[in-house]
């Protein structure tokens, strides 16, 4: 039978500290190393959306279809981000819950307060880590900070390419069927695949707007909030 009271391992304070410093410095390495990657993830939808968007202007054969492809690219990425992001969170609020319930008193000289148990909730962490935050959440995170100016960039390009290289569109009252008539599928799958993206942009666009009322990205999320309290 396993004992239900394990033997602590004997640590002075001097040891502690160590410890401790080394374990809030690879926490700190992790969630550095978990920005960069969306970093890359947002450099590689703004590399492909410029890339695009030069090459249908420059181009007046080009239809405008290949704007919706480079909204799809951008969704994907998009969907890629908000992975990462979890990971990300998740690795920075065991920083915060050091920063916070750690650091803080050292930066005070006071005794460390543990009502809130960090300790204990910080060890369950590293026995079964967890995200922090939902998908939803991050997903809404991501579009909000960066993605929807993508995605308005392609919108206005769009535009400009329907304005620009078909022919009737230079009209208010010509302009829907330019749009129409400016591309290779179908006008009831064209329009069925616009109202489907639009739809999914109005989502993500209420999701982030309802997101940033109630919190802010610097919070710890919602999933383990009563948990993780800074």
């Amino acid at each position: 039978m396993s004992d239900p009271h394990p033997p602590t391992i004997a640590l002075d304070t001097k040891d502690y500290y160590n410890v401790m410093a080394h374990f809030y410095r690879g926490e700190v390495g992790r969630i550095m190393l978990w920005r960069q990657r969306l970093d890359l993830t947002t450099n590689w939808a703004i590399a492909a959306t410029t890339g695009i968007i030069t090459y249908a202007l420059s181009h007046a054969e080009i239809t405008h279809l290949v704007f919706f492809f480079a909204n799809m690219i951008c969704l994907f990425l998009l969907i890629v981000e908000s992975r990462r992001y979890r990971y990300y969170d998740a690795f920075r609020a065991r920083v915060r819950m050091l920063e916070a319930h750690f650091l803080k008193p050292m930066v005070l000289r006071q005794t460390q307060h543990d009502e809130l148990c960090w300790r204990e909730q910080l060890a369950n962490d590293l026995t079964l880590p967890s995200f922090k935050i939902s998908r939803s959440e991050a997903l809404y995170r991501r579009f909000g900070r960066n993605y929807i100016w993508l995605f308005l960039i392609i919108a206005g390009a769009w535009g400009v390419k329907v304005w620009a290289h078909c022919p009737g569109a230079q009209t208010l009252h010509g302009f829907l069927p330019a749009i129409q008539n400016g591309q290779p599928l179908p006008p009831w799958l064209f329009w069925t695949l616009g109202m489907l993206f639009l739809g999914s942009m109005i989502w993500l666009l209420v999701g982030a707007l309802r997101l940033e009322v109630y919190t802010s990205e610097t919070d710890i999320g919602q999933v383990h909030e009563r948990e993780w309290q800074v």
